[in-house]
């Protein structure tokens, strides 16, 4: 994959910048399997509880979908607590991300399974998204993800879509996703650290890493190789990453806590485990966080809101 050129901003400290250049080298590694890490607690409590609560809004939103040949899943609506998305630094040195409250409206549902390379290539067809980058361009597969793809380029499909069928689809925030994701959803879990000593929390992240990488389908695979999630999902967490509609922000906790500062040119994304990466441009001219080719492990499923 190539890599970007620029840094986006906000500009963290050094430490900071080392949060983020860990998630996002996670994310170029590649993520064909599913994450090793244990289950968050309350997990298979929390996935049964809403796949009850799912089951005869699932039936309904998928007869709803299918006049447009689109599976859906309904996401059970209500409150949950999930582990927070983006940087949490204490002092300037990174820390471990809090549990937060997060809430799901009723009436929204989320694809089956990621938008297919034969569904990206009929909106570039249709002239409403940008042909890929070579490489990309002539995937037209139907049961293989689309990839190469970036959050505009995601966007703009999710616009086309509600245009053609009428419905309202966006891309996910990240708290639908892990939401949708029930017993698949995994969090990250503590690393040592030491406030003497920063390299001791560096190392940590580096094994972390490592230990991810090993045993990784790297090949995209056809839909339903990782299997299905308790609310009958594909894929969740597994295959390829997806892009969410939340940015990314930096918080300063602790003893001097700040406002988080967010930057939307870099997005969260969804998978094995939480990451982040910078939407691409393809022309330097038109001006962007980063230039370069989005990666080949990086795809999207939409939300319909009812």
């Amino acid at each position: 994959m190539p890599q970007s050129r620029s840094s986006p901003d906000p500009r963290p400290g050094r430490a900071a910048r080392a949060g983020l250049l860990a998630a996002m080298l996670a994310c170029a590694a590649g993520m064909a399997c599913a994450a090793g890490m244990a289950p968050a607690a309350g997990a298979a409590a929390a996935s049964s509880a809403a796949s009850a609560s799912a089951a005869s809004a699932s039936a309904s939103a998928s007869a709803s979908a299918a006049s447009a040949g689109i599976e859906v899943v309904a996401i059970p609506s209500g409150e949950f607590t999930y582990q927070a998305a983006g940087e949490f630094l204490d002092r300037g040195r990174p820390v471990d991300a809090p549990r937060v409250q997060g809430r799901v409206e009723p009436g929204r549902a989320i694809m089956r399974r990621q938008v297919s390379q034969a569904e990206y290539a009929r909106c570039v067809q249709a002239g409403a998204c940008k042909r890929l980058d070579k490489g990309f361009r002539d995937l037209n597969s139907p049961d293989l993800p689309a990839v190469g793809v970036s959050w505009a380029d995601a966007t703009a499909y999710a616009a086309w879509l509600s245009r053609e069928t009428g419905q309202r689809w966006r891309l996910p925030v990240y708290a639908e996703w892990v939401r949708a994701a029930a017993d698949r959803y995994r969090e990250e879990g503590a690393l040592p650290s030491d406030p003497a000593d920063p390299a001791v929390r560096w190392l940590a992240e580096y094994e972390r890493e490592i230990a991810r990488s090993r045993g990784r389908i790297k090949a995209t695979q056809p839909f339903g190789h990782f299997g299905v999630n308790a609310l009958g999902l594909s894929d969740m967490g597994g295959n390829v990453w997806e892009w969410t509609d939340t940015c990314f922000a930096s918080h300063s906790v602790g003893a001097l806590p700040l406002a988080p500062r967010e930057n939307c040119g870099v997005r969260i994304l969804a998978g094995a485990h939480i990451a982040a990466m910078a939407d691409f441009i393809r022309d330097p001219r038109n001006g962007a966080c980063s230039i370069g080719l989005p990666p080949a492990n990086l795809g999207f499923r939409l939300v319909r809101e009812d």
